[in-house]
């Protein structure tokens, strides 16, 4: 009987750029930078303020909270809400949706923005 042995190439993708480079976020350093966030927005279920409800936040589409009155360019963004796209967008709300209606300019900090949103995993469920 013969073997035939087949090898398999074992490829290792490592982003090299700057998002490679990210070190996890800190949820309670997050629930911290999430104090701004909380004049505008709630974490409990169907409870709705000038912003949406941020429950369930991860998996859902821009635009889909019943009940919150959203931009017609949040409606057609089209965006699934997770870690990439919340990293990007809580960067520069108005670049990222461009004419939407939140008045927020971003958290620049990159630290911050990845707290935030392991904050958001946390407690968002």
């Amino acid at each position: 009987m013969k073997w035939l042995i087949l090898t398999v190439p074992i490829v290792l993708l490592a982003d090299i750029g700057s998002a490679g480079a990210q070190t996890a976020g800190d949820p309670k350093a997050g629930q911290a930078a999430f104090t701004q966030c909380k004049a505008c927005h709630s974490l409990d279920a169907g409870k709705n303020g000038i912003g949406p409800s941020l429950h369930g936040v991860f998996g859902r589409q821009s635009g889909a909270v019943a009940g919150f009155n959203y931009s017609d360019a949040m409606k057609k963004a089209g965006v699934t809400w997770a870690d990439d796209t919340l990293f990007k967008y809580l960067a520069d709300p108005k670049a990222f949706v461009p004419g939407d209606k939140m008045p927020f300019p971003g958290i620049k900090d990159e630290q911050k923005r990845r707290d935030v949103i392991a904050y958001l995993k946390t407690a968002s469920q």
